[in-house]
């Protein structure tokens, strides 16, 4: 059984700064891509940024600069950097990643049960 799990959501002022965090747990081979989504009130899901098992990373164009992904490999752990924040990043931030169990011959998709992060004007 593989299990994510975000913390370091919270209520924050605008302009502020937080970072999340994401642990993948249980019996894992390996893991592939990492990712950070994140869910508006009323809107779908969409993808903030995404980063390779070699560092690599991609953004949404919106939040290039503000937002920085990264990870630890051995801690199977994703981070988010998230600065100067807005009113308008207020979401549900969820973690995504691509992990291969211990046993198993390919990858599937786990996800977060994510965390609420809400930036006051």
């Amino acid at each position: 059984q593989v299990q994510l799990v975000e913390s370091g959501g919270g209520l924050v002022q605008t302009g502020g700064s937080l970072r999340l965090s994401c642990a993948a747990s249980g019996r894992i081979f390996s893991i592939n891509l990492m990712a950070w989504y994140r869910r508006a009130p009323g809107k779908q899901r969409d993808l903030v940024a995404t980063i390779t098992t070699d560092g690599s990373t991609n953004y949404a164009d919106s939040l290039k600069g503000r937002f920085t992904i990264s990870r630890d490999n051995a801690k199977n752990t994703v981070y988010l950097q998230m600065n100067n924040l807005k009113p308008e990043d207020t979401a549900v931030y969820y973690c995504n990643a691509e992990v291969r169990p211990t046993g198993y011959l390919r990858h599937y998709t786990y996800w977060g049960q994510g965390t609420q992060v809400t930036v006051s004007s």
